[in-house]
């Protein structure tokens, strides 16, 4: 009998113990809270930006209330700059990541990432005036703009380029008009949007190049514990691939559906 109160006693530890340690994951905190914390820079059209009224909007945007939707809570958006996003995702400041961020090996070592919600392509862009670059191959001690913890920028370093750190498309447009920089990688949509907005403006677009697929990250950190987080994020994801959502929002941005691969 007292064999058998031991083994019903250790057995209770250990779920209590399973229990609490449920109930401790993200995905339990944020809905116990009623809102998940949303990093975003919102200078980034069509990406993530502020209407003419002011108002937060873009493809992340919309996509980010729609997983908020999908857990039953409310979004909140945290709009730090580009650099200050992933560090902050990591420790556990913000819980999701919704800025375009492209899934590469090297990040994934450091973050988990949700299924691929869309899929774009990087361009080169230079001022119309410039002759001389026509390839990354031609980036050899030029100088580039960049978010500096970009996949851009890595690719413009590896191309022997020296990368000014920006944190906007808006500066880094002023920097190549002003001549203060020789060219820019960055992704296409943002590009073309900026050049429908501004079609006199004196940039060009001089060559197409693959793209990464684009994810939402999440923190690896035991504390934050985020792994159900991710799951529930994909069937929400998923859901909204099959029924047409993810494809309609594209749309709506980018003027075309970029949720497949090409």
């Amino acid at each position: 009998m007292k064999k058998l109160l031991v083994l019903c006693l250790s057995l209770a530890l250990v779920f209590c113990f399973v229990c609490a340690q449920a109930e401790d994951d993200l995905l339990s905190r944020i809905r116990e809270r009623g809102y998940i914390v949303v990093a975003t820079e919102g200078t980034w059209a069509p990406w993530t930006y502020h209407d003419e009224s002011g108002e937060l909007t873009g493809l992340d945007i919309e996509i980010a209330r729609l997983i908020a939707e999908g857990l039953g809570v409310e979004a909140r958006f945290e709009e730090p700059v580009w650099d200050a996003i992933l560090p902050g995702v990591d420790s556990g400041r913000y819980d999701i990541a919704c800025n375009g961020v492209g899934y590469t090996e090297k990040r994934a070592e450091s973050y988990y990432f949700s299924t691929p919600y869309v899929y774009t392509q990087k361009v080169l862009v230079v001022s119309k005036d410039n002759e001389d670059i026509k390839t990354v191959e031609d980036l050899k001690g030029k100088t580039t703009a960049n978010s500096s913890s970009s996949t851009y920028a890595a690719l413009a370093e590896a191309y022997g380029a020296t990368v000014e750190p920006v944190d906007t498309l808006g500066e880094t447009v002023t920097l190549l008009r002003q001549g203060r920089v020789d060219a820019t990688i960055n992704a296409r949509v943002s590009i073309e949007d900026y050049l429908r907005q501004q079609p006199d403006a004196p940039i060009k677009i001089v060559q197409v190049l693959p793209g990464d697929p684009v994810a939402y990250p999440f923190s690896m950190s035991e504390k934050v514990n985020a792994a159900s987080l991710v799951e529930a994020v994909n069937e929400i994801l998923e859901q909204a691939r099959q029924d047409g959502r993810l494809a309609a929002i594209s749309v709506k941005y980018f003027g075309v559906d970029l949720t497949v691969p090409e």
